[in-house]
């Protein structure tokens, strides 16, 4: 990834966001430093937290690559603080994306996709500011990552999914994708534009995760399985 200066320039303040909230993305990147990226996510999609710092407002977050898991990872509760799981759809890049991006660049630009766990970390108490989630890379600790598909981006209807999440092989949670979660394209090119206005970019290869399905707590060990249907297909992680 490209670790230029943070350019900042002037925009609207419906598109930017507050100077704290901005302040936060920027502080973000500096605690990343020089580690490896394998991809970003995009927060506050789905959900109640959609909206949550402000209407239309997509903050990024970083993923580590060494935390980048394959479909049945075993990770130990002793590593975490507070532990949670989300099932989401991961979006391999074909090609890049950056700038003034649109949906229909997004589209053309997505490769692949996953169905995926977002494993997030609580770090911080319930007194933290909006900013300080933001630099805190909003709870992102990793992904696990089930097989990927093509599919045909423009016909594909993403609206009918309908994710269950089991722990253990018993069904906790089930949603359905209509009304709950931000179009998956709107929300890569936002990404992309989000990233652009701090001098970085989607680049091919890169995985985006869209927002959150399922959102459950890990408080003891056990196996969970996100179940996204026949076309997307299943993601499995064992807490141990």
């Amino acid at each position: 990834m490209h670790h230029a200066a943070l350019a900042m320039p002037n925009l609207d303040p419906t598109q930017r966001g507050s100077a704290a909230l901005d302040d936060g993305l920027r502080r973000q990147l500096v605690n990343l430093g020089g580690r490896e990226v394998a991809g970003w996510k995009v927060g506050l999609t789905s959900g109640s937290s959609r909206d949550a710092m402000g209407p239309g407002f997509r903050p990024f977050g970083y993923i580590l690559r060494e935390r980048v898991h394959r479909s049945g990872a075993a990770l130990s509760l002793g590593a975490f603080a507070r532990v949670g799981v989300e099932n989401e759809l991961c979006f391999r890049m074909g090609t890049g994306l950056s700038g003034e991006a649109s949906r229909t660049d997004a589209i053309d630009a997505v490769g692949s996709v996953m169905p995926a766990f977002e494993i997030n970390e609580q770090r911080l108490g319930r007194d933290a500011s909006p900013a300080d989630r933001l630099a805190d890379d909003l709870n992102q600790w990793g992904v696990v990552l089930g097989e990927a598909r093509q599919l045909d981006w423009r016909n594909f209807d993403f609206s009918t999914l309908r994710v269950a999440l089991a722990r253990d092989g018993a069904v906790v949670e089930t949603v359905a994708a209509a009304g709950h979660i931000d179009d998956h394209f709107e929300s890569i090119a936002a990404l992309a534009r989000q990233l652009h206005r701090f001098d970085r970019a989607l680049e091919a290869g890169a995985v985006v995760i869209t927002g959150a399905y399922t959102r459950q707590s890990v408080a003891s060990a056990g196996r969970w399985e996100g179940d996204f249907g026949a076309a997307i297909g299943k993601v499995g992680v064992e807490f141990t």
